[in-house]
């Protein structure tokens, strides 16, 4: 219960600290606002900044779950053949190593200038992808060979080995994948809002450069704090996820023992 409690107590005393030393030392507000005026813009900001928090939510699911498929698949594919690993894998590490920001004004002309939520997902899907495809093929390469052994002695076909071995071997390492393709989701749709510089984008990214071009800090501030919580639930909401398949599985770890 208490490590629980531990992160909100360490928040809510950082918040405190901050609002403190920003009022004790007369901190103007455009150069650091304080907390209790990030929430009164929130507040009044409310309506079109959460209509913003759930396009930007959209466009990192959609682009979360093209990700999952096309990284599964790709990682199957890579696994199975070694053509594949040959021809694909090469391709896709260049394409994670391009800085995103470097291609996204391209991928924005490609998709459609007037149309910025296709390249916001096309961009986001780019950083999301690459995460599942590797971290499940590591977790096929390391799967025991003796197991793949004793299935083709049993005549197991390709099926039966996917979904009674492969599959079930490699399930823990792609929930945990997801965590992190979730953030570079978020991550790249808020940079593709940012190459994109168009009022036609209506997530926060975009809500933050409006209010900085109002000079509006504290609503610059609040559009922080929700794509903060918004990585953060996403993160918990997986974390959960791949407790839950761990548990299935017997790997959850055990409880420390009480003060150690």
């Amino acid at each position: 219960m208490l490590e629980r409690l531990a992160p909100v107590a360490v928040t809510v005393a950082l918040i405190a600290l901050w609002e403190g030393l920003v009022r004790a030392l007369a901190v103007d507000p455009f150069v650091l606002p304080a907390p209790s005026a990030i929430g009164a813009a929130l507040v009044a900001s409310a309506p079109s900044l959460l209509a913003a928090l759930l396009h930007t939510l959209t466009i990192t699911w959609i682009a979360l779950a093209l990700a999952l498929p096309s990284g599964v698949g790709l990682a199957f594919l890579i696994h199975r053949s070694a053509l594949a690993e040959a021809g694909i894998l090469p391709i896709a590490v260049v394409l994670q190593a391009t800085p995103v920001v470097a291609i996204a004004p391209i991928i924005i002309i490609w998709t459609g200038v007037d149309q910025p939520d296709r390249a916001l997902v096309v961009i986001a899907w780019i950083v999301a992808f690459f995460p599942v495809l590797s971290t499940l093929l590591s977790a096929l390469k390391a799967i025991d060979p003796a197991l793949h052994d004793l299935f083709s002695l049993y005549g197991a076909s390709g099926r039966a080995r996917f979904v009674r071995l492969e599959l079930p071997a490699s399930l823990p390492a792609l929930v945990s994948a997801l965590k992190v393709a979730s953030g570079l989701a978020l991550i790249g749709a808020v940079v593709g809002e940012y190459a994109a510089g168009s009022g036609a984008a209506q997530g926060l990214a975009w809500r933050l450069i409006e209010a900085g071009n109002r000079l509006e800090i504290p609503t610059m501030f609040a559009c922080l704090a929700l794509l903060s919580a918004l990585g953060l639930a996403q993160y918990a909401l997986l974390g959960g996820l791949e407790r839950w398949v761990l548990t299935r599985r017997g790997l959850a770890a055990s409880r420390r023992p009480a003060g150690r």
